[in-house]
């Protein structure tokens, strides 16, 4: 029988190896024991699950059940005949008397890092094992003294089910039959130093209650689904990319409360995207997070879709939803940074384990949140499958990666002292570097027609080109510096905007030095920023003529589009994470004419091959005028490559321009306006030149030997194709 002390430990929870004393054990005489901790039991019997007869009854020691097994030397298929104290029984397979779980090469590769989808064995997974239905945990913690699995299977007692350490991963393990998909779980930690640690959410959960809860929830993992090759197309470089970005939680309320389900916004939400024209939906973190107000960007179950919508398996539904309305769907993924909790991430097993320990490399202040520690093995590991699992498992179409210049540079929002440099003494964080390569490379092994695109605001180099060639492997970048400028042009008083003419037009020097998206984010209408409506200068009639005239200059702009919702109708105030769009405003033509104007410039956007074909390359783009400030027109042409080309001419004063020479081009007789921001049918003047076809006049203008005579609206972009 066991020492009084190993007895102790067990009944206080302290014991470190529970699987060594636990179970079925052969003394030195070759007898078999059987011992169980079993709290609130008051009657334990040994069944043969072979014949279910009885072989002896367990003698109490407390909650600590033991005998001597007789007539048997041998190990057996047993079940524990468990009578509790509140009068209830049951017959239980029990979980001490299963091997360990995960096998050597995988938790080599664990171990070293290199496993492409650990979230197939780390984590909680519903099976059967020798004919027994249970769940198998697997969690790392490799600094803890003891690890137990907590939950409703077994009141949240950390004694019932303590978990064996595998040394060469630090990585515990434990098979608890009965367990079962929709459980609550945590895992319950003492720390090396002895500390008995806030229970711990499973980092690898696939689901997570709604805050204020906080416990995981054993869920299914989805099976493996690639993109269906048109997906793929959609996706190409060469291919239109206009994309809706939404907050789900504030987009539509659903019936009777604040947050629609998945199956609620799979109906009306990709229907409504798609009816715009655009291409591609990207929503806001949608994994489990703390903190409404932190819109999904303070993540704690990266692995879960949060419970705010609904179970995980509505998101399927979305996702399918999005799919079949031609829509591709992108998620913003947060892998710079996480809050610091107690349930969550951080001193996990009471050590700085997915964490930097030095605060001048684990501690964002911009957030007040944690930094991975982008340089162990295990934390690539969890954050690289991560980014596979949401494209593979979800079948979604790829990752917006947030904050990857927080993630590039050592001295982020870092003064002088305040940060520690790489090993060669810069500032780059190298290991962030080879965390962002490893994930695209195997997102694009992997997961071939998926695409990541970065928000990266500084001018690191390469963002957009392939690892191979030195790049960081990202298929496109947030053009931040366009944004910048241009929205700083548009809030000039047209009759200024002479003296800033180079804010409209600098883009155009970087503009082919990365595949970029022109992003119109939820960054630019909070914090006090406005909204787009109200960054414009003017009287209510200027505001709106502004904003199309600047939607038009962006459409036409050489890279894949990015709008956040609310904008395609002109919101009038900051978005409010806390409150629905406001829908009402469509019942307004000046609201709805700027949604009818988003719809036609997505549809000419797919429609002309020249407004996106070449977006990401020089030769689809020329100046035809990039000069006339005095009058704060601009004039382009944007070019296919395979001969079709679209004139594009801004007039950003109130000003109407009759008979504007503009130098085209030979080879085209004639012009005709496709799109005119200043139609009537979207709230303008209705000047322009929609009424006959412009001919080609044999007059020189602007270093081109063909010129024609335009009429530019005030406050407007047009679009021109040959006749």
């Amino acid at each position: 029988m066991l020492e009084q002390d190993q007895i102790d430990e067990l009944l206080a929870g302290r014991h470190t190896d529970p699987f060594a004393l636990l179970g079925l054990h052969a003394d030195g005489q070759g007898r078999l024991w059987l011992r169980a901790l079993l709290p609130g039991a008051s009657k334990v019997e040994l069944l043969d699950a072979l014949t279910s007869r009885t072989l002896v009854s367990l003698q109490p020691s407390g909650d600590f059940f033991e005998s001597l097994v007789p007539r048997r030397r041998k190990r057996f298929d047993y079940r524990l005949a468990v009578a509790w104290a509140d009068g209830s029984q049951g017959i239980y397979a029990d979980a001490y008397a299963f091997g360990p779980q995960l096998g050597d090469a995988d938790l080599a590769l664990l171990a070293a890092g290199d496993h492409p989808r650990p979230f197939t064995l780390l984590g909680a997974h519903a099976l059967e094992q020798d004919h027994v239905d249970g769940v198998r945990f697997a969690v790392w913690a490799p600094n803890a003294r003891r690890v137990s699995v907590v939950g409703s299977f077994n009141q949240w007692d950390g004694r019932r089910h303590g978990m064996r350490l595998r040394h060469a991963a630090g990585i515990w393990d434990i098979f608890v039959p009965h367990a079962a998909l929709g459980d609550l779980y945590k895992f319950e930690i003492i720390a090396a130093n002895g500390e008995l640690l806030p229970l711990k959410a499973d980092p690898y959960a696939r689901a997570a209650q709604l805050r204020p809860d906080t416990a995981s929830i054993v869920a299914a993992l989805p099976t493996a689904r690639a993109l269906p090759p048109e997906r793929a197309a959609a996706n190409a470089r060469q291919a239109p990319l206009s994309i809706y970005e939404v907050h789900a939680a504030s987009w539509r309320f659903g019936q009777g409360g604040r947050f629609a389900s998945w199956e609620e916004l799979a109906l009306q939400l990709p229907a409504y995207a798609a009816g715009l024209g655009f291409t591609h939906l990207q929503l806001m973190p949608i994994s489990e997070h703390p903190f409404d107000g932190s819109w999904g960007y303070q993540t704690l179950g990266l692995y879960a879709p949060t419970a705010r919508f609904g179970e995980p398996e509505g998101f399927a539904v979305f996702v399918a939803a999005c799919h079949a309305h031609g829509l591709g769907l992108l998620l913003d993924w947060v892998p710079a940074h996480f809050p610091s909790d107690a349930h969550g991430l951080a001193q996990f097993d009471g050590s700085p384990l997915y964490e930097y320990a030095d605060p001048r490399e684990g501690f964002h202040r911009d957030w007040n949140t944690l930094i991975y520690n982008f340089g162990r093995n295990e934390v690539r590991q969890f954050l690289v499958g991560n980014a596979l699992y949401w494209i593979e498992r979800w079948g979604v179409d790829g990752l917006r990666v947030d904050a990857v210049a927080s993630m590039l540079y050592r001295d982020y929002s870092r003064a002088a002292g305040e940060w520690i440099p790489n090993v060669e003494g810069g500032r780059e964080n190298l290991e962030a570097i080879a965390l962002l390569r490893q994930m695209n490379r195997r997102v694009g092994s992997e997961t071939p027609g998926a695409i990541t695109v970065a928000e990266e605001s500084t001018s690191f180099p390469g963002v957009s080109a392939p690892v191979h060639a030195g790049g960081l492997g990202f298929h496109y970048k947030w053009n931040m510096g366009w944004m910048n400028d241009s929205l700083r042009y548009m809030q000039e008083d047209p009759v200024h905007r002479r003296w800033h003419h180079d804010k409209i037009t600098f883009s155009l020097v970087y503009a082919f030095s990365e595949n970029f998206v022109l992003p119109i984010s939820h960054d630019e209408v909070v914090h006090g920023k406005g909204s787009m409506l109200a960054k414009m200068p003017g009287d209510d009639w200027q505001q709106f003529a502004n904003l199309r005239a600047y939607y038009g200059f962006m459409w036409g702009h050489p890279g894949k589009k990015l709008l956040f919702m609310g904008q395609e109708f002109a919101q009038p105030g900051e978005w409010n994470h806390d409150a629905p769009l406001p829908w009402a405003l469509l019942d307004d033509p000046r609201h709805a004419g700027v949604q009818r104007l988003v719809a036609d410039l997505n549809r000419i956007y797919r429609e002309l091959p020249a407004l996106h074909r070449l977006d990401c390359e020089a030769a689809g783009f020329d100046w035809l005028d990039a000069s006339d400030a005095e009058q704060s027109v601009l004039a382009w042409l944007r070019r296919d490559g395979q001969g079709g080309v679209v004139l594009v001419v801004s007039n950003f004063t109130p000003l109407p321009r009759v008979a504007y020479r503009l130098g085209v081009p030979q080879g085209h007789g004639a012009w005709k306006e496709v799109l005119n921001t200043d139609s009537s049918h979207y709230g303008g003047s209705n000047l322009g030149n929609l009424e006959a076809h412009l001919p080609t006049l044999s007059q020189p203008a602007q270093q081109q030997e063909q010129s024609i005579l335009l009429t530019l609206p005030p406050l407007a972009t047009i679009f021109l194709v040959p006749a």
